[in-house]
């Protein structure tokens, strides 16, 4: 038998799923608002229907953390304020937040509540999970690519609490850095509107047609290990799924952890009610490959029958009884009769109908306890019973069920009340940016380090932190301003990049290109310039703001803004867009050839179609895949829409030199593109 030391952390995406997850064994849930939660298309709660599910969980002892896990707008910062404020003082236990600005208004304007930093910030460093700490995060939630020995890593780095997904849908982006949603539909995912297009049909050479669909992961057989190596919560992955799934899911849970192991024939109605192919563990094991990969087949579907549903709904019928009330009942001559209560640390007492003398038999000690102990239906249960009754006295059954009912609807509001709670007025900034004055600089992005001479002529020129030293070195000699890019995940490399770092400064590049969070905090503790990169997803001014303080030096915003957003952002350090490139839509650490012809021949470059016979460009480096859009984003005409910004990055990635060229040239004389292009998202917005 093993210790409980590791919460289960329930999804939940109605109050059914809520009273399902509860009645099985969660410690916490995880509820979404109406707005502002990375599950959009889930029921969600509304204010009664949150409230509601609060108490409901607070009754049983279990803890509620609400999901604001979008990026906002500068516009809708004070109506996600709002969202929370309903939250915070209907008792919600934490906010899960992936927004920089609305995570650090939350702190300051709830300093009672828990901060929770989402899977969404693509954290999966130790030093990411430090600059959380350090700047008032109470736990982080792990992306779901990491090993257990990175999981260890990271919980071994500081004090965070630390959240890792154990079942549930796997992306096949790391959570936070897609933008196909957005891009091909308008929908986006870092705006909890995903519309799953990886879940159609998309090949590569071989493949089996879905070769952007992963089975779903579950690890629940290593809870025991997770609390071994320290992590805090197991997180389950579903809040769009029924509330069966969220019970099962649970009931496997729990028994992993009370018995070491889960159960083999609850992971089987597991996967009969929700499954893609089946389950893999391969990230936690760190065993990518084929056998990773699924898709929603007719024989997952028709698996999840009316009688596996109905069996796994009779599991949890019964409210749970989970509250221990100790009962003391005095029933006294020519005084109305009392019953007290003890439960939790709260002494409740009601008052009964006055007793009267029996006619036949008076009312027994047995009797008494019998009607007390009748808790059926409550969240309680009577511990001990104490009664006292003067000798010949008797009271109506219906008087001592009315008491016993009244003190436990006493107790559970005693239970359930919210304590005094603080909250400090929010202040919010009017958004006055100042105009660019002069042309628009440039900086360039290269994945090599054979550079055209017309590239001296920009601001940075970026090359990867991994490049040779002395190809770094000779253009340095030549006259270009060199700075060096970190891959926007670094999976277990943190060690090694910061070798390599130490050794680019020795040679005088200071200027660093910096897309995660970690990455940002350890180029910072290394007295580097960090210029921030697309992938840090600032959507706001105030994210702008929480970046500077961590180091930042200027900043790339997200290119799911439009102009006139990006016009409006406003801050001390410069900001500037991704002005051209084949955008990068998807970042994987499972590449989509192993479920096909595999790595050997690819050279690091290959294709992949989607059902329309788009065919995506496929660039592999550092560990990781990027899935390349299939038409270059062109903006050199349109220079002049971005008055807030003073840079333009230009990212080349499979262009060739003359390419290159050419487009540099286009953009220094604002020259209208020709072939095909896509202005990307900046004039038509996302959901």
């Amino acid at each position: 038998m093993m210790n409980n030391s590791i919460e289960i952390l329930a999804p939940c995406g109605s109050y059914d799923s809520v009273v399902g997850a509860v009645r099985q064994g969660a410690d916490a849930v995880y509820i979404g608002s109406l707005r502002f939660s990375a599950r959009a298309y889930a029921k969600n709660f509304d204010s009664n229907e949150l409230k509601k599910a609060i108490d409901y969980c607070h009754l049983h002892g279990v803890k509620v953390h609400i999901t604001l896990n979008t990026l906002v707008s500068s516009d809708e910062l004070p109506i996600a304020i709002e969202t929370a404020k309903t939250a915070y003082f209907a008792g919600a236990d934490a906010f899960i937040v992936q927004d920089f600005g609305l995570a650090d208004i939350i702190k300051k304007t709830f300093p009672d509540i828990a901060l929770h930093a989402s899977t969404q910030m693509s954290v999966h460093t130790p030093a990411g999970a430090r600059i959380l700490y350090e700047n008032g995060f109470d736990r982080v939630v792990l992306a779901r690519e990491m090993s257990r020995e990175e999981i260890r890593e990271v919980v071994d780095s500081c004090d965070i609490e630390t959240e890792v997904f154990v079942h549930g849908a796997l992306c096949m982006c790391v959570s936070g850095q897609c933008y196909l949603s957005a891009m091909i539909g308008g929908r986006s995912g870092n705006r909890g509107r995903c519309a799953q297009p990886c879940r159609l049909p998309f090949k590569v050479k071989c493949g089996t047609g879905y070769d952007l669909s992963l089975k779903d992961n579950c690890i629940l057989n290593e809870l025991c290990e997770l609390a071994e190596i320290g992590v805090t919560s197991a997180k389950i992955e579903g809040r769009m799924k029924r509330p069966e799934y969220t019970a099962m899911a649970v009931a496997v849970a729990k028994h992993s952890v009370e018995n070491g192991v889960a159960d083999k024939q609850e992971l089987d109605r597991l996967r009969a009610v929700f499954s893609r192919s089946g389950f893999t563990n391969g990230y936690y094991y760190g065993k990518t490959g084929r056998e990773m990969f699924g898709t929603r087949s007719k024989e997952d579907v028709i698996s999840a029958t009316e009688d596996v549903l109905s069996d796994i709904r009779a599991e949890y019928k019964d409210e749970v009884q989970s509250n221990a009330v100790s009962f003391t009942l005095s029933v006294q001559n020519g005084i109305p009769a009392k019953l007290s209560a003890r439960c939790k640390g709260y002494i409740v007492q009601t008052e009964g109908a006055v007793p009267e003398i029996a006619r036949s038999v008076p009312l027994s000690e047995e009797k008494a306890k019998v009607q007390l102990n009748k808790t059926g239906g409550t969240a309680f249960y009577a511990e001990s019973i104490s009664v006292m009754i003067e000798e010949g006295l008797t009271i109506p059954v219906s008087s001592l069920n009315n008491m016993r009912r009244d003190t436990l609807a006493k107790l559970e509001s005693l239970i359930t009340a919210i304590p005094e709670r603080s909250f400090i007025e929010p202040y919010y900034k009017n958004d006055t940016p100042e105009k660019r004055v002069g042309e628009m600089k440039y900086r360039v992005h290269f994945r090599h380090c054979d550079i055209p001479e017309i590239f001296k002529k920009c601001e940075i020129v970026y090359v990867p932190v991994f490049s040779k030293k002395e190809d770094i070195s000779g253009l340095i000699r030549k006259g270009y301003n060199i700075g060096v890019e970190i891959p926007r995940v670094v999976f277990g490399q943190e060690k090694i990049l910061k070798q390599n770092l130490e050794e680019i400064v020795k040679i005088g590049v200071t200027d660093v290109y910096c897309n995660n969070i970690g990455i940002v905090a350890l180029a910072s503790e290394m007295g580097m310039t960090v210029h921030g990169g697309f992938g840090l997803n600032i959507f706001n001014s105030y994210s702008l703001d929480f970046i500077e303080r961590i180091g930042v030096k200027d900043t790339e915003l997200s290119f799911e803004l439009t102009a006139g957003m990006i016009n409006r952002i406003s801050g001390n350090i410069k900001t500037g867009v991704v002005g051209y490139g084949y955008l990068p839509l998807m970042i994987t650490r499972n590449c989509p050839n192993k479920n096909g012809r595999g790595c050997k021949e690819c050279h690091g470059k290959s294709t992949i179609k989607d059902r329309k016979g788009n065919e995506f460009t496929l660039m592999c480096g550092a560990g990781c895949t990027q899935l390349l859009n299939f038409t270059p984003l062109v903006l050199s005409d349109k220079q002049d829409s971005f008055t807030g910004a003073e840079f333009m990055s230009l990212h080349f990635t499979h262009e060739s030199n003359d390419e290159c060229v050419d487009v540099m040239m286009n953009y220094m004389k604002k020259k209208k593109p020709h072939g095909e292009y896509t202005r990307g998202l900046y004039f038509r917005g996302v959901e």
